[in-house]
This record gives C-alpha cells, structure tokens and sequence, in this order.
C-alpha cells in the first residue's frame, strides 16, 4: 500500500448577503438554489455554516477532495463562478484554503 501520495483538501467559505429574504424559509431557498447548482456541476461538499437564525446573511462552506494541488484550486474557482451565475445578491466573502494532508 502506498501512503506517500499527498492528498488536498480546499475548503471555501462563501459570505453572502441577500436582501430580498424576509424568512428563513426565503433564504433557504436561496441557499438551497446556490448548494444544488454548485452540487450538481462540480464534485464538492456544501453545506451552510453560519448565520442559521439570520434571515439575510449566510456563510456556506464548499470542500472538495483531489490527490492534484492545482486541481483543487481550479475546482474552488469554477465552484466561484457558478456561484456569480446563480446568486445576484451581494457576496461578502470568499475565502479558499487548500490543506495538504
């Protein structure tokens, strides 16, 4: 067995403020919108992490997998993207981390 291959792990959280949810069920179909596009397209994880109680304020958290440094980089960067095509509300925050495990 081999254990010397690196594995990645990039987590992105994404900060998102959207002014039209007056509840929360409004903005969980905003999120749901955003998970099931990202899901659906790219091989990663989401999930929301903060702000559960907030009607309009949300922090989603994107992880993917990959034995490539680059290919989890690239991966976060085309998870961004169809973020900007699915969501026209204001992002507040992007930050991505690739950890070599």
């Amino acid at each position: 067995m081999h254990g010397d291959a690196p594995l990645y792990v990039a987590v992105a959280r994404l900060e998102v403020h959207i002014p039209e949810a007056r509840s929360l069920k409004a903005k969980r179909s905003v999120v749901r919108r955003i998970t099931e596009r990202v899901r659906s397209r790219h091989q990663v994880l989401a999930v929301e992490a903060d702000y559960q109680d907030l009607y309009q304020r949300c922090t989603i958290a994107f992880t993917a997998l990959s034995t490539v440094e680059a290919d989890a980089q690239s991966r976060m960067e085309r998870v961004r993207n169809t973020v900007d095509e699915v969501f026209a509300g204001m992002i507040l925050g992007w930050d991505v981390e690739i950890i070599r495990l």
